[in-house]
């Protein structure tokens, strides 16, 4: 291992609080949020054993690190009800649908603007 990989390397927790391991060298029987997500688990409320550490300059940190979760004590996900796809669907036609004109768009209208485009123009024109 170098250098690099052995300042991230700390299974003990001595250095970190929680055992550290280098990118892509976790151990066995652990996985990330992503990684439980394809297999179609969930972590199910067990705390994080374990973390994957990578140094990199351009993050104020210093490092990106991903939490590490013990797949056997994962839980299958929960299957989605009729009642949670009316939710999201709702949330949804909330975000494609402008609030000063009313028009349902194809699209999530930026958050930014707080409106579809063609209203936005119209609001800088009529400001100018």
């Amino acid at each position: 291992m170098g250098t690099a990989y052995s300042k991230c390397y700390d299974p003990t927790g001595a250095r970190y609080g929680i055992p550290t391991y280098p990118w892509r060298y976790a151990p066995d029987g652990l996985a990330t949020r992503r990684q439980l997500r394809a297999k179609g688990l969930r972590p199910a409320g067990q705390p994080v054993c374990a973390q994957l550490m990578l140094r990199h300059r351009g993050r104020k940190s210093g490092a990106l690190v991903a939490y590490l979760y013990r797949v056997d004590l994962a839980k299958p996900v929960r299957p989605m009800t009729s009642r949670k796809w009316g939710a999201l669907a709702l949330a949804m036609l909330a975000r494609q649908t402008c609030p000063v004109c009313s028009v349902t768009y194809s699209y999530c209208l930026p958050t930014s603007l707080g409106m579809c485009l063609l209203c936005h123009d119209e609001q800088l024109s009529n400001a100018a």
